[in-house]
């Protein structure tokens, strides 16, 4: 939250309107991909003005690729490598930054084809152009994405995904600090400061991030509040590790995984549910795991509302290197959020 990046969105209204916002930022590997396929599918299509038959065109793309290919992942790398740098200046800095890396990229594929196949006619003039144009409209994407993510256009829709505590989870949880009050004053005072705790993180900025530790800790407050009414019929187990703990999350983002769970595991049986939260870590990838047994089925449509929630709002925040899944298989309902871990502190 130190720093406004295409792909993660963070960043407080104030600090948005003095400080430049980081627009070349090629370091995320959705950006990568859709560059890549980008510049590869212009340059087909533009083939194809050029080419009588397929076996012709696959020629001229094959041949063309092998420069287009490198001289795209060296304006990738090098926008990665001077991200910090120019997000030190304006936009229209950036901009024209970014299309001169493009000219030199397109220079830099017609000479990586002189080296394929020298006897080969290389336009450098139009190489450069070329290779400004796609710049151009890669600038372009990674404008509108960072416009996606905006205060103006991205809070009202974050706010949408923003996960609330269901409302019938405060009646019931005031009910219970108040039949608590005389018998188990300092029991009470417990619930009431848990159910604040949870008030603020449902109340924070849309645009805030959080870490999976913090939303642990979150869940934690949440089944101790909902342990008071169920006891013994709600059942929880927790397997962390402790690893995964710094990897960034939406906030409130396992909550309403964990309501999911009382409300279709627990509430509609008798017996209770079994629910465990579980976290691990392989490799770069941080997972949260929440589990529940259905007893009772696997209950009413309109599960799916809460889940495809999160699935948007870790969507928003990690594109591509996040995911989500969820579902019912052999009576046990999984939700699962995986996340890159931070970069490691040099």
């Amino acid at each position: 939250m130190q720093e406004r990046q295409i792909l993660s969105g963070d960043g407080h209204p104030a600090a948005d309107a003095v400080r430049p916002v980081l627009v070349f930022d090629a370091c995320r590997v959705g950006v990568v991909l859709r560059a890549v396929l980008y510049v590869l599918g212009v340059l087909g299509v533009g083939l194809m003005y050029v080419s009588d038959h397929f076996a012709g065109w696959l020629a001229r793309f094959a041949f063309v690729t092998g420069g287009a290919l490198p001289a795209t992942l060296l304006w990738l790398v090098v926008g990665c490598s001077l991200k910090s740098l120019m997000g030190r200046l304006s936009w229209s800095v950036q901009v024209a930054a970014g299309m001169a890396l493009g000219a030199l990229a397109g220079l830099f594929a017609c000479a990586a084809l002189m080296m394929v196949m020298p006897e080969a006619t290389v336009h450098w003039l139009a190489g450069a152009a070329t290779g400004t144009l796609l710049a151009a409209g890669l600038v372009a994407g990674l404008i509108w994405r960072v416009r996606g993510r905006a205060p103006a256009t991205t809070v009202a829709r974050l706010a949408e995904l923003q996960s609330r505590i269901h409302p019938h989870f405060l009646f019931n949880t005031l009910n219970t600090a108040i039949a608590l009050v005389r018998e188990e004053p300092d029991r009470a005072e417990r619930v009431l400061e848990d159910l604040s705790d949870l008030f603020r993180g449902a109340l924070t900025d849309p645009r805030e991030q959080s870490t999976l530790a913090q939303e642990i800790a979150l869940a934690r407050q949440y089944l101790e509040i909902e342990q008071l009414r169920f006891g013994g019929r709600l059942r929880v187990r927790w397997q962390l590790d402790d690893r995964a703990g710094d990897a960034h999350v939406p906030s409130l983002v396992l909550q309403p995984l964990v309501e999911n769970a009382i409300r279709h595991g627990v509430e509609p049986s008798a017996d209770g549910a079994d629910l465990a939260i579980h976290t691990w870590v392989r490799g770069r990838m941080a997972s949260v795991e929440v589990t529940n047994s259905c007893p009772a089925g696997p209950g009413p449509a309109g599960q799916g509302m809460a889940t495809a929630n999160v699935r948007d709002r870790v969507r928003l925040l990690h594109d591509v290197e996040g995911g989500f899944r969820s579902g019912l298989r052999g009576g046990i309902y999984r939700a699962c959020i995986e996340v890159p871990l931070p970069d490691p502190v040099k």
